[in-house]
């Protein structure tokens, strides 16, 4: 959803659930069925790209299930709310003491590669 460029500017921008926090609400209050990815972006008013980089990443962390063009929530709802809980206290933490600054992270942290990104 745009926003105005004062808005964007002062940096009083909108808050509220992320697109992948959207998603999963969707799909968890329609357990029922599976849904296309334009479906689901009609459903919680969100663009369809947006949503199907959501849904990918989602479905990295085994939180959504995908078959042909069609996405539901995971069988593994345990799954689900561990990543809602994890989620919850990370926000809670960096509303509390701030978060992490990036240049700060960087100063710190060793320069070895993630493992996924090891030459194997």
């Amino acid at each position: 959803m745009p926003v105005r460029i004062e808005e964007f500017e002062t940096g009083e921008l909108p808050s509220g659930p992320s697109v992948p926090e959207q998603v999963l609400a969707y799909l968890y209050a329609n357990q029922d069925k599976a849904f296309t990815r334009s479906e689901i972006a009609t459903g919680i008013d969100e663009d369809p790209n947006t949503v199907g980089t959501a849904l990918s990443r989602l479905k990295q962390r085994d939180l959504v299930r995908h078959r042909g063009e069609y996405w539901a929530i995971t069988n593994d709802l345990d799954r689900v709310a561990d990543a809602y809980a994890l989620h919850s206290m990370t926000e809670r933490l960096d509303d509390e003491d701030g978060g992490i600054e990036p240049a700060e992270w960087d100063t710190v942290t060793p320069d070895k590669p993630h493992p996924s990104e090891r030459d194997e």
